[in-house]
């Protein structure tokens, strides 16, 4: 009866005609609310589709980034990424054990070095460096008090870390350009392994025989002399620096880098290589006409015996 009296309004049917429209436009709306305005619906979408490739993008740059680290075998691209990436992430403890400078020489040794043998000769040069800072830092106080500890609280500078790492980064060249063919690639890296063998023992020898070594005597006339003495050795520092060259050597192994007579080849270098360093200092470092002859320079001469001591017996075995 209603209904029939509104229908019979002239006015009202047009009205309810007119209005059914806006209520479904409503409706349609409240389901898709980008429809109320289509310039905002497209500015939406096309953020939205710049946001995607942006993120689409940076994936594609990360997954670039990280097959080019693990190519193999490595290049200068991977090896500068991969080690850009290792100093950024380990820049505390490279500050605690070296200098600006060093850093910088640290830098272009570690490039050089995955250049050459990858990330496991990356690692080994990595453990010699985190035990040898190690081992500098025992009793530093104690040392700096007797006047034998290294200079800068133990930072070590480029002519350091050059000094260290000569017969290494001569050895990782040769093993790049391929020098004397497959035959002879074993052999560097054996080389490159014993170099850092022999300065690691060096270190944590004389560094633990200044801290905790009771007797401290010359090689030449057994004579007792002060702490920190060059040429000077202890039974202290003799044996911890054995232990970090049969250390050192077994990260080497287990890095498939030598095999288990090139450890044992790297431990026996490293020592002969140690005990002609101390005659070195204990007979010519800071002798007169001998000025020359600093630490860094007995350092090459050290880690270049160990490298070549170790290629001598490596290529007797093999003849024998």
């Amino acid at each position: 009866m209603a209904f029939s009296t509104l229908s019979s309004s002239p006015g009202l049917p047009l009205l309810l005609h007119y209005q059914k429209p806006k209520f479904s436009y409503l409706i349609s709306n409240l389901q898709n609310p980008f429809t109320l305005n289509p310039r905002h619906h497209l500015k939406m979408s096309k953020t939205s589709s710049i946001k995607a490739q942006a993120s689409v993008s940076d994936l594609g740059i990360i997954e670039r980034a990280i097959q080019l680290v693990q190519s193999s075998p490595p290049t200068w691209q991977s090896a500068l990424l991969s080690n850009v990436i290792i100093f950024t992430l380990g820049s505390p403890l490279l500050v605690s054990g070296l200098s600006v400078s060093g850093i910088g020489a640290a830098f272009l040794l570690g490039t050089l070095t995955w250049r050459a043998f990858g990330s496991s000769g990356f690692l080994l040069v990595a453990t010699y460096f985190v035990i040898g800072t190690a081992a500098t830092k025992v009793k530093m106080a104690q040392k700096e008090a007797q006047g034998v500890a290294e200079k800068r609280k133990g930072r070590r500078g480029p002519g350091s870390v050059i000094g260290s790492s000569a017969a290494g980064c001569v050895c990782a060249f040769l093993s790049i350009y391929g020098v004397g063919g497959e035959a002879f690639t074993r052999l560097w890296e054996l080389a490159f392994v014993a170099s850092f063998c022999t300065k690691l023992s060096d270190t944590v020898s004389s560094e633990i025989g200044k801290a905790y070594g009771k007797t401290t005597y010359l090689v030449t006339t057994f004579k007792v002399v002060p702490r920190g003495t060059e040429g000077a050795v202890s039974a202290e520092g003799t044996f911890a620096g054995l232990l970090a060259s049969v250390l050192l050597s077994f990260v080497g192994y287990l890095m498939g880098q030598i095999n288990a007579p090139g450890a044992a080849i790297c431990v026996i270098a490293s020592q002969i290589a140690n005990f002609g360093e101390s005659l070195i200092g204990a007979s010519l470092q800071e002798k007169e006409g001998f000025q020359w002859l600093n630490n860094d320079v007995v350092n090459v001469i050290n880690i270049s015996l160990g490298s070549i001591l170790a290629v001598l017996m490596q290529q007797i075995i093999l003849q024998t």
